[in-house]
């Protein structure tokens, strides 16, 4: 069992979390929240969710021993677990494998999604190519122009992208517009939101789905590595990647927990995504939890490297967990990510995602003031093809 059993029937985690939204909505989150309850344990849903993530997304994934970066930095050993083998190449697709069966269930033949670095876009529309319904995905301007080669595998795979130009043209904005597509088409849609935030059942649900990375992690590192982790680490924007494979580990007292925000240029920079490290309590997007906004309650802009983690709010289990004291945040700046991101590429042979890049930075911090017995498990919660434009612009090279 786990040391809390959150969230609470409102959807509270403590203070955090709930919903907030237009009467609009209230009905078909009523409809979303009693068919996943029903759902949740029926053990025909529970097979054919495991089918799926054996045979379509290729489950398990394993972990695996970063052993020559481990020797170079000269302190704990790194263990990746290689979520970017999975289908689509990242780990959005386990919890829209989740979403996708339960709207069949629902009789919704219309699928929207917002994304940010296009990985959830892309594992949207993948299962809903795969179960033959249609498919819309918001994505900021922004982060079309960044995400160019994601962008076009959705429309591949018969998804319509809808480029958003209002605020700062990345993911709020593009989870904005979804909020409204929902509300004028309820009737017919599900809408598959792509991390641990929203409003109520989301970030329970969402959870659920993605906590096979850390139930998977927990048989397999006493098998492959001896023992369990001392530390995991995860990247954090919504967060779901990092809840994915926090929660199973929470009962685990002995393991900490290290989340990761985007500290852009710097945390006191006022260019970064870091909503626990320097952000306040408030509302947005159908949840209470700490959110980037000025003194008048205006949200602010963020800037990260990484289109996944440009987000200025976090799922409020994050919140409840940085309050509770059972998980850490940290923050790694652009320049770090960036690194890191070359030295896995050129040390593992391993081309790591920007948002688990964050990750990985810390653990390259962490690993050499560690005795070289302990053990840091890293989510590396996708892989970098997607974001060889950007390091390449950064980097002074054109392609």
């Amino acid at each position: 069992m786990q040391p809390y059993h959150l969230p609470d029937q409102t959807g509270h985690f403590g203070q955090f979390g709930g919903s907030f939204v237009a009467e609009t909505l209230v009905h078909a989150l009523d409809a979303l929240r009693d068919a996943y309850d029903r759902y949740r344990d029926d053990p025909e849903f529970q097979r054919e969710f495991a089918y799926e993530l054996e045979h379509y997304v290729g489950r398990p994934s394993p972990v695996y021993h970063a052993q020559r970066w481990s020797e170079q930095l000269g302190g704990a050993q790194i263990w990746l677990k290689r979520e970017d083998l999975n289908h689509t190449g990242a780990h959005k697709v386990n919890n829209c494998i989740g979403q996708i069966l339960l709207a069949r269930r629902m009789g919704k033949p219309r699928i929207i999604a917002e994304t940010g670095a296009g990985q959830h876009g892309v594992a949207a529309a993948t299962v809903a190519a795969r179960y033959g319904l249609e498919c819309v995905v918001y994505m900021g301007s922004e982060d079309v122009r960044r995400q160019a080669s994601n962008v076009y595998r959705m429309k591949l795979l018969g998804a319509t992208v809808r480029s958003v130009d209002s605020g700062s043209c990345t993911l709020k904005d593009a989870l904005n517009e979804a909020m409204r597509d929902w509300v004028t088409n309820v009737e017919d849609t599900f809408y598959i939101i792509g991390t641990v935030a929203g409003p109520h059942p989301y970030p329970l649900m969402v959870r659920d789905f993605q906590s096979v990375i850390g139930q998977e992690c927990i048989e397999q590192m006493p098998r492959d590595a001896g023992r369990q982790p001392d530390y995991v680490l995860a990247s954090v924007g919504g967060g779901s990647n990092a809840m994915g494979i926090f929660y199973p580990y929470i009962d685990y007292e002995q393991v900490r927990l290290i989340g990761i925000e985007a500290a852009g240029e710097g945390l006191d920079s006022g260019r970064h995504a870091a909503s626990l490290n320097r952000g306040v309590v408030g509302v947005l997007h159908g949840n209470r939890t700490y959110l980037l906004q000025d003194e008048n309650g205006q949200i602010t802009e963020t800037h990260s490297i990484s289109a996944g983690l440009d987000y200025p709010g976090v799922g409020p289990e994050h919140a409840w967990l940085k309050e509770s004291g059972r998980a850490q945040y940290v923050g790694i700046t652009d320049r770090e990510a960036l690194a890191a991101f070359h030295d896995c590429c050129r040390i593992e042979g391993i081309m790591p995602a920007l948002e688990s890049a964050h990750a990985l930075a810390y653990a390259t911090k962490l690993a050499p003031t560690l005795p070289r017995d302990q053990i840091i498990l890293v989510n590396l919660s996708g892989r970098g093809d997607k974001d060889m434009h950007t390091v390449a612009e950064l980097s002074g090279i054109s392609l």
